[in-house]
């Protein structure tokens, strides 16, 4: 592709486990520094920043993003992991375990997924009065392309029984309402649209027994719903994280790049060049040694 192409760089699942952890800040520094040199117009994490629910690896992101001069609306944009707001340890403790109230556990969530979006303010939102929350849409107007971002929360609390390591995703009735409204989609006209959660709509998808267990444990409950609105929205990709692989694949025509995991691979990352509305190239890139 020419030099009128717009660059976007996606990353996944970084799993921050704090300042402790300097090999991997060490790793993000030299990637993030990679993405300015290179001229990248926008940068795409979805999901998974954090290793254990810690605002405390939040505020990493944030502090390298900063040092790059990314921590802004039109460069970065991110989703909440499920390990971004639900801490495992934490919730299979035996007072939560044994919490017979389904409400609560949905009322603390909500206020886990709030922090984020506060947290996060500034990538969600332009500088205006508008509350950061999920959905949202972002719109970036380039020379050659305008590129929206459809960003939704898939992570689902933690139920013993429903969701019994956290890992279940879904995406909210009201999200995909949200979505839906004429307005929103009138919005996306002429647009390259990139579709963004964090949860992978394929997993393994074998009849092999154990596979099919793995899956269950991962999957996004509602894909099915999930796949309508990004056919509605007339998605040209959809980039999401989760499962730790570095894979493409399309489903109904639909491409989904799966954005592996930084922390099991600190030199690879996605590149889309995007050229206009359906016309980009994808791939996994490999940052040379030291």
């Amino acid at each position: 592709m020419n030099a009128g192409t717009v660059k976007i760089a996606h990353l996944s699942d970084l799993h921050l486990s704090g300042w402790s952890d300097r090999r991997q800040i060490s790793a993000l520094d030299r990637l993030l520094a990679h993405f300015v040199a290179e001229g990248f117009d926008h940068i795409v994490i979805s999901g998974d920043l954090s290793n254990s629910a810690s605002p405390a690896d939040w505020k990493i992101v944030r502090d390298r993003l900063e040092k790059h001069g990314l921590y802004h609306c039109e460069k970065v944009t991110v989703v909440a992991g499920n390990h971004d707001l639900i801490n495992l340890e934490e919730e299979m403790r035996f007072y939560n375990v044994l919490n017979p109230f389904a409400g609560l556990k949905m009322m603390f969530f909500q206020k886990r997924l709030r922090e984020f979006c506060n947290f996060f303010s500034e990538l969600i939102t332009d500088g205006n009065d508008t509350v950061p929350s999920f959905p949202f849409i972002k719109v970036l107007n380039f020379p050659s392309v305008s590129v929206a971002i459809a960003a939704l929360n898939s992570v689902y609390p933690w139920f013993p029984a429903e969701n019994p390591l956290g890992a279940r995703g879904e995406i909210s009735i009201g999200q995909l309402h949200a979505l839906a409204n004429p307005d929103v989609l009138a919005s996306l006209k002429d647009c390259f649209v990139i579709g963004l959660c964090h949860h992978a709509y394929k997993v393994y998808g074998t009849d092999a027994l154990i596979d099919q267990a793995f899956d269950w444990t991962m999957e996004l409950k509602n894909r099915e719903k999930f796949l309508e609105m990004m056919k509605l929205m007339h998605v040209d990709i959809v980039l999401h994280g989760h499962f730790h692989r570095f894979q493409t694949y399309a489903v109904e025509g639909i491409p989904f790049v799966n954005g592996g995991s930084f922390r099991y691979d600190v030199r690879r990352y996605g590149r889309i060049e995007i050229a206009g509305k359906g016309r980009f190239t994808q791939k996994f890139e490999l940052l040379a040694e030291k």
